[in-house]
């Protein structure tokens, strides 16, 4: 059976190598997906300045009454509706895709299909 430390551990090494590739800027900042047991986070990063532009979260209070477990994909929906409309408040449209070695299924799938919706191009 693999312990939830060997899961992780490989999870930060595909991050890793992702890395290598992935640099979000002014223009097309990273959107970063950390997910817990119980919440999801996603941030607009530009990495040439080393600034996060914007961020949501399952305990952003906008989102904290309207959902009761912010382990799920409901919850994931609302954080990617969020991200992208703070994103475009301040003038981003486009994004790259950081899935923080995650693999793109589930929560992660289901926050950027509902950022694309809400108007975010990755």
């Amino acid at each position: 059976m693999i312990s939830k430390q060997d899961k992780n551990k490989a999870r930060k090494k595909r991050h890793l190598r992702v890395r290598k590739k992935v640099s979000g800027t002014a223009q097309a900042p990273r959107l970063n997906v950390y997910r817990s047991s119980k919440h999801m986070y996603a941030q607009l990063i530009d990495d040439v300045a080393g600034v996060t532009l914007a961020s949501a979260s399952t305990l952003d209070p906008e989102l904290k009454d309207k959902i009761t477990h912010g382990g799920n994909q409901e919850a994931a929906a609302k954080v990617g509706e969020l991200i992208a409309k703070r994103g475009l408040e301040k003038g981003i449209k486009e994004v790259v895709f950081d899935r923080g070695g995650y693999l793109y299924h589930g929560r992660v799938k289901t926050l950027a299909d509902a950022a694309r919706e809400a108007g975010l191009q990755f």
